[in-house]
């Protein structure tokens, strides 16, 4: 690569990793750089790559050939122990983006927007050379949040502690990342870090990335919010999800997030943490689709469209007398999604509605409801209590949080399947990795 070649960190975020055969071997996560004594511009020791599995990996910049048209080249080998943060690295993407530092020549405070990177001359080490900063109003000729690109020496105050650093860049990088994936980032992120990420997201973006968190991890983001945003929060999430955080909290920190919650909200909490979390009512969610017989096709069909609901919730609705809202007047039957599908917009889905399949009781234990949803090939299955009333409905992603072991979500994020990790094993990189 072109020693006058630059990379901005940010447009690394995500970037495919390829090998010299084009085989994709996973995404870029994050830059590890070491701070130096002075002015000097900081080494930068590698990547942090995602690779199967979710797992995280460090990538030497020795071992990468190319940095180019959106994609990363390795020499195709790669040590894949997972990756540990040493305390002299620096995370770039996780740790430098919204710093405030100083420029060295006015001493105005700035905020670090992005840095870019450069190889070396005849070499393969790589260095951060420039930093994209946001400065203040400082007199008549510059206008406030006048934003320039200058030399890594031009800024002082990287190697600072900082409190309350904010995280607007940081979350407008991962703005793409589906809520796994991010979950996967602020897992890895340090726990001043890691608040600081979630107080700059939105209510729902923070809603959705708690909820693919291992718990240890969701109970410090949340009790580090204030409580009245935390109550908000809790609002966002899936009910059930809402429900297991909560039942893991002291019963008086659980009552008075309640209690600061949505009446509507908390009732529909509280009722699945009046459940046995190993039966179908702990297991289930409280918003499923449920829809009046005189409903048409074309008014599922909108209801189904709702991007905020998961595929196994969209893959059905139910039919019920009103109310409309769970817990419902009478249940019915269901209609699939195929089935919509099939018939005219205008026809009403009490005239196709399934009947033959009996819904699950709220005390129907976990291996029954494993067993009802593999019997039936369903991804999503209704609970119905013993007057006929529609509680809500036990999806397959549910069945599976349960199924797995308790810390599957933690090991998820630190180890990747078993074949991968023989794959690719070579002896300890230089940087020790």
């Amino acid at each position: 690569m072109a020693a006058s070649a630059r990379v901005f960190v940010s447009h690394l975020s995500g970037v495919a990793v390829f090998d010299p055969n084009g085989d994709r071997v996973g995404r870029v996560r994050d830059v590890v750089a070491m701070l130096r004594i002075g002015a000097r511009p900081p080494r930068v020791l590698g990547l942090v790559v995602e690779v199967a599995s979710r797992r995280v990996v460090f990538l030497p910049m020795t071992r990468v050939t190319g940095v180019e048209s959106g994609q990363v080249i390795t020499t195709g080998v790669i040590n894949m122990r997972r990756f540990e943060q040493r305390p002299s690295e620096t995370l770039v993407l996780g740790e430098l983006l919204d710093r405030k530092v100083k420029l060295v020549d006015t001493g105005q405070e700035a905020t670090v927007l992005d840095v870019a990177i450069t190889q070396l001359q005849a070499r393969r080490d790589w260095e951060i050379d420039k930093v994209f900063v946001r400065v203040g109003k400082t007199g008549p000729l510059r206008r406030k949040g006048e934003q320039l690109t200058v030399e890594w020496s031009a800024v002082t105050g990287f190697s600072l502690e900082e409190h309350g650093q904010g995280a607007a860049n940081l979350v407008a990088t991962f703005e793409q990342m589906r809520p796994a994936d991010l979950a996967g980032v602020l897992h890895h992120l340090s726990p001043k870090r890691r608040a600081e990420v979630a107080a700059a997201l939105d209510d729902a973006r923070l809603a959705d990335v708690l909820e693919e968190l291992p718990e240890d991890d969701q109970i410090e983001i949340l009790g580090k919010l204030k409580e009245e945003r935390a109550a908000d929060v809790l609002e966002e999430m899936d009910p059930d999800d809402a429900a297991d955080l909560l039942s893991e909290l002291p019963e008086a920190d659980k009552e008075r997030l309640l209690t600061l919650m949505q009446p509507d909200e908390a009732a529909d909490v509280r009722r699945l943490m009046s459940y046995e979390w190993h039966t179908a009512g702990g297991l289930m969610t409280t918003e499923p689709i449920v829809l009046r017989p005189d409903a048409t096709v074309a008014d599922a069909l909108a209801r189904v469209r709702n991007p905020d609901l998961s595929p196994a919730l969209a893959a059905q609705v139910y039919v019920c007398r009103p109310p409309d809202e769970t817990p419902t007047g009478k249940y019915l039957g269901l209609v699939h999604f195929q089935r919509l599908l099939r018939d005219p917009p205008s026809t009403l889905v009490g005239s196709i509605t399934d009947t033959d399949l009996q819904p699950l009781a709220p005390d129907t234990p976990l291996p029954a409801v494993t067993s009802y949803l593999a019997t039936y090939n369903m991804v999503a299955a209704p609970v119905v209590d013993a007057g006929g009333s529609m509680l809500g409905a036990v999806t397959v992603d549910d069945v599976l949080d349960h199924l797995l072991p308790e810390d599957w979500r933690e090991t998820e994020l630190h180890q990747g399947a078993l074949g991968m990790s023989e794959m690719s094993e070579m002896p300890e990189a230089d940087h020790g990795h």
